[in-house]
């Protein structure tokens, strides 16, 4: 099959034939991906967004149509994916950005005594955390250790590490309720006064 005839590539993606599908990731791959870096400008985030034209391409093959160009419908789809996903990004930075500053807003309009009622009460309940659950997490939350650091330090698997911070945050989410939200941001957001 001469897959460089386009109408004959089309319909063998069409029909499903992975040698077509084989074909189109050999040929256009390369191109796309350094099409998609010149829009992010960022390795990994252009692979993502080529790989996802790839699959929804693949997906939604018998909705292709012969009569256009592959390398067209490939290049525009890629421009597709890099506009949805900066808006997906650009409305995660915006709920980011908002949550940052209304808790900004609290630590404002919140008294210097109340703070250190606050951090005090936050430091009380990570001192109570099971003895390896406290250490991991000061390790991760307080010296900014990562989780391959702290499992090599502590000779541990990176999942052990991963298992010990989810428990510390579920016990402190349990044990500080509402103010919950308010005093992790304290603690991580405010500089130590220690």
């Amino acid at each position: 099959m001469d897959f460089d005839d386009n109408v004959v590539l089309m319909e063998s993606l069409i029909n499903g034939e992975e040698k077509a599908y084989k074909f189109l990731l050999n040929k256009f791959h390369r191109k796309l991906n350094a099409y998609a870096l010149t829009l992010v400008n960022d390795h990994s985030m252009a692979q993502d967004i080529v790989q996802n034209v790839f699959l929804k391409t693949w997906k939604s093959r018998n909705k292709l149509n012969p009569e256009f160009s592959i390398q067209s419908f490939l290049y525009k789809s890629v421009y597709n994916e890099f506009i949805n996903s900066y808006q997906q990004n650009k409305a995660m930075m915006l709920l980011q950005q908002k949550y940052v500053e209304s808790m900004h807003h609290i630590v404002e309009t919140t008294d210097e005594a109340s703070i250190e009622r606050m951090l005090a009460i936050i430091n009380r309940e990570i001192q109570n955390l099971p003895p390896k659950c406290q250490q991991v997490f000061i390790m991760s939350k307080k010296e900014g250790l990562t989780n391959i650091e702290i499992a090599e330090h502590l000779d541990v698997s990176i999942k052990t590490v991963e298992a010990q911070i989810s428990k510390a945050f579920k016990i402190l989410k349990e044990k500080l309720k509402d103010n919950y939200n308010m005093m992790m941001f304290l603690l991580f957001a405010v500089p130590s006064q220690d």
